[in-house]
């Protein structure tokens, strides 16, 4: 899995409470999304996002370019 656009999150390394994971923070204000882990199915990638509830926001997957425009119109500049 992947983030539908790369613009969107940033990743930096976290060693917290002595473990070894990626967090995932918005590019745009910095806040904390999440982490990401090398564990998950090798047949996507082996990327394994787990990521807050309070940051999502559901989008119904009709049309892939439509929800992508969304999320780029979201982080563009105001």
């Amino acid at each position: 899995s992947r983030p539908i656009d790369s613009r969107t999150l940033g990743e930096k390394r976290d060693v917290s409470y002595g473990m070894q994971r990626i967090e995932v923070h918005c590019k745009v204000c910095g806040a904390h999304q999440g982490h990401v882990f090398q564990d998950g199915p090798s047949d996507r990638g082996g990327l394994r996002y787990c990521i807050n509830s309070a940051s999502l926001l559901f989008e119904p997957l009709n049309d892939l370019d439509e929800v992508r425009a969304k999320v780029v119109a979201w982080y563009a500049p105001k």
